[in-house]
Order: structure tokens, then C-alpha cells, then sequence
């Protein structure tokens, strides 16, 4: 008797560890359990898949879903229920809430907040201070816990760790991974006499290229004093590319769309404060070097740093305007438009939002289409051609710095485990996301 599955993706072309091809997905309960050719006559049930593409299920790995405290602009219903929309099978949120996720009970209420409402798998990062460098490594440790967060500059939240003592005290008290906002706050508290009242472009000239090339330098030499692995999040400078691709041992990188997309000064003519964001996005020598760390391999995995705000509150006038724009749910049919167009080839984007979070963070059954492995499937329709509208954005925010822009490549269908989470810009399954298992925890 031939195997029989719960499920078959029938039809579709396949990108995983043996390259891109036309083979069936048999799926048993909530795992992979067949690649090649499978007759219907072995699945209980069908999906065509004609014509589309199945992917490993993106993971976010860089998300501000606000909950507990700034539910107003966001709370973990709605941003994972964006994120399923776009594409995304889990994401990895970001401790500066409040309270900040920095003991072991704020983690625990942010599993238990989760629970039933999640609509993707998810993990949660904890953050640093000075304060709970003793209890990191129990944090750590915990199950669904990604790893370490450190500020080393302000951004949304009160989260900061500026200085090398106590980024050296961290890092020799983790063994994981920490993941890092790498500006210079001494150097941009002293140059914010740089910021021009109701000038959001002023703003790459404040947080300036020497206020991240300037912390990242700090920051590596003290892993490598330490013999500690980094994680740089959302690089945006070709200085900071530059440094890093000579530093891979210690450091691992992150970019995000808006920085490989949008382009100074025409985004802040365009966006105004809603371009406004931490690190800046900046002109397009700087866009260049970035995509130039993708081509070269430094770049280990995309991000879209999901940072909702409202838009009373990011119609304030600049400096009063906060920093942060939405993108969990514009990350998939952004970057497929760059795949397109010739930016990077879809074996390099699957690479960018799988299998580089699963090497660097030690995800477990995750990151690739294989026997064995947790049925997440990105399904997506490479030559669909959509216009991004705010319409279509479930965000609490309900704004998108993309709206109006069409992209060639879309998500269709967000498989999750096994189950149809999202199909054709539908929510077909109750929230029913879980934690993400980790090699540690």
C-alpha cells in the first residue's frame, strides 16, 4: 500500500536543500512527511498549487508587537495576524514593551497573552539592562526564549545598555547569541543639535554614519575580547557592511526592506516623519553597500523590524515624531519584488528568511522544506502583480510607508504546521500559533 498524507501540496515548484523543481508536499499531522511525486489517490486532501512556488516558511526575525503596554499601536493578535497575511509562519518579538520583557515572569505573561491568540508560531527575545545581567543566563534558557536583546542606543522604550562595561558584562554572562541596536548614544545625545524642528531629513544627520560604524566597532571588539557571538541588527550604512565582512566569525548581519528600498532624501519628501526610523535609512550610496553585503554573502538574514506607531502619533512634528514604520506583513511581497527584478536570485531571498534564522538561533525543525521538518510553507505567486494598499494592511497602525507601490511577486497561502493559516488574503484558521522550540531552552 503506498504512504498516505493528511495533506498534498500538488503541482507547485519546490525551493528547498535540492535546489528549485516541480515535486509534491506530503504532509502527516503537523510535519513534512514526503518531497517528489505523490499520487491524489494518497492525500486526504488537495491543494493545487499549480503555478506557484512553495518556499520554507518565512520567520521574522525582528518584530515590535507593543504587547503588554502600547496596545494602542499594536498587540500580538493583530501584528501576527499581519503577519500571517504577508506571508510569515513565525516571528521573533522584541522585549522593549511595558514592562520590558527583562525577568523571568514579564516572559512568562508574554507566552501566556500569546496563547490562543497568535495566530503564527513565535519566539520572544528578553532584554538586557544593567541591572539583570545575573539572571541572563537563566533567561535565556527558557523555553521559546531567541536570545539576548541589547540597546546601545535609544529607540522606542527604555531599554539601554550605552556603555562597554556593561556590554562586556552581558556578553561574558550569555552563551547564546545576542542580537544588537548598535548606535552610539553618548555621540548622539551630544549632535542633537542636529535635528531641524519639522525636518524629518535631518534625521540620518543626527543618528550619523559614525554613530553606528563607531558602536559596531566597539561592539566587535568586545565579542572578540569575550569570544562572544553578535548579532547586528539593521545595518545601514556601506561602512558598518564594509567592517563586518571582515569580522564573520564574530559577527553575524541583519538588513531590513526599508533600507534596501527606500532611499534618502526622496523618502523624507515623499514619507515625511513616516520614513523616520531607527537606524535612518540613508542615500543610496548607502543602499548600495548594503545590497552589495547581500551579493557577497556578509548579510545572514532579513528583518523588517516591525515598528508600529500611530499615525497621530507620527503625524507630530519632527524630532516629536516617533521612530519606527510597519513591515511584518510587506517583508514577502517586497523582497519578491527585488527577486524579480534581478536583486538576488529566490534560493539567496530563502536563505535571508529561513535558513539563516534557523543556523543562527538554533531553531528546532524549522528553516527548510524536509522530511522531518515542521510543515511551514510560504506559498507565493512570483509573477502576481499587486499594488500594496493600506486596505490590505492589518496592522493597528493601518498604514504602510509601501502603500501605492506594485510589486511583481505575491504571498498566497501561509501554511503553518500543517494547517491553512492564510490562503488567497483570507484568515482560514483560528489563531492557534505556538512557540518556537530552540536547540537551547
Amino acid at each position: 500500500m503506498p504512504e498516505t498524507f493528511d495533506l498534498v501540496f500538488k503541482g507547485g515548484t519546490v525551493v528547498n536543500q535540492d535546489g528549485i523543481g516541480k515535486r509534491d508536499i506530503g504532509v502527516s499531522g503537523a510535519r513534512i512527511a514526503a518531497i517528489g511525486t505523490i499520487g491524489e489517490d494518497q492525500a486526504g486532501e488537495v491543494v493545487d498549487c499549480t503555478g506557484l512556488h512553495l518556499l520554507p516558511g518565512v520567520i521574522d526575525s525582528q518584530v515590535h508587537f507593543r504587547e503588554p503596554g502600547m496596545e494602542h499601536k499594536e498587540d500580538l493578535e493583530a501584528g501576527s495576524r499581519a503577519a500571517v497575511m504577508g506571508g510569515v509562519t513565525a516571528v521573533f518579538e522584541m522585549p522593549n514593551t511595558n514592562p520590558t520583557t527583562t525577568n523571568p515572569e514579564a516572559l512568562e505573561d508574554k507566552f501566556a497573552r500569546a496563547k490562543d491568540r497568535m495566530h503564527c508560531d513565535h519566539g520572544f527575545w528578553v532584554g538586557a539592562t544593567g541591572e539583570n545581567v545575573g539572571i541572563l543566563p537563566e533567561l535565556e534558557n527558557m523555553p521559546g526564549v531567541v536570545g539576548v536583546k541589547v540597546f546601545m542606543g535609544s529607540s522606542t522604550g527604555s531599554l539601554l545598555v550605552p556603555d562597554d562595561e556593561g556590554v562586556r558584562a552581558v556578553l561574558s554572562a550569555i552563551r547564546r547569541r545576542a542580537a544588537f541596536h548598535s548606535e552610539d548614544e553618548d555621540r548622539m545625545r551630544a549632535r542633537e543639535t542636529e535635528r531641524v524642528s519639522g525636518d524629518p531629513s535631518s534625521h540620518p544627520v543626527w543618528r550619523d554614519v559614525e554613530s553606528a560604524l563607531g558602536c559596531t566597532k566597539r561592539l566587535v571588539a568586545i565579542a572578540e575580547e569575550t569570544g562572544s557571538p553578535i548579532h547586528v541588527l539593521h545595518i545601514s550604512t556601506a561602512d558598518e557592511m564594509r567592517f563586518l565582512a571582515t569580522k564573520k566569525e564574530w559577527a553575524s548581519v541583519e538588513v531590513l526592506p526599508n533600507h534596501l528600498t527606500l532611499a534618502a532624501p526622496d523618502c523624507y519628501d515623499q514619507l515625511g516623519t513616516y520614513a523616520q526610523q531607527n537606524p535612518p535609512i540613508r542615500d543610496k550610496s548607502h543602499q548600495e553597500g548594503l545590497w552589495w553585503g547581500i551579493r557577497e554573502g556578509v548579510v545572514d538574514v532579513l528583518g523588517s523590524d516591525h515598528a508600529p506607531h500611530t499615525r497621530e502619533e507620527k503625524d507630530k512634528p519632527y524630532p516629536n515624531s516617533p521612530s519606527g514604520t510597519p513591515g511584518v506583513q510587506t517583508l514577502v511581497p517586497i523582497m519578491l519584488d527585488h527577486v524579480n527584478a534581478g536583486r538576488l536570485s529566490l534560493e539567496r531571498f530563502v536563505d535571508l528568511t529561513s535558513a539563516g534564522q534557523q543556523r543562527l538561533f538554533g531553531v528546532r525543525g524549522k528553516g527548510r522544506l524536509a522530511a522531518g521538518y515542521d510543515a511551514d510553507i510560504t506559498i507565493v505567486d512570483l509573477r502576481r502583480s499587486e499594488t500594496i494598499t493600506e486596505d490590505w494592511i492589518v496592522s493597528k497602525s493601518g498604514w504602510t510607508p509601501f502603500a501605492g507601490k506594485t510589486v511583481t511577486g505575491w504571498p498566497v497561502g501561509t501554511i503553518i504546521r500543517g494547517q491553512k493559516v492564510m490562503w488567497e488574503g483570507e484568515l482560514v484558521a483560528p489563531s492557534a500559533g505556538q512557540p518556537v522550540r530552540f536547540l537551547s531552552g
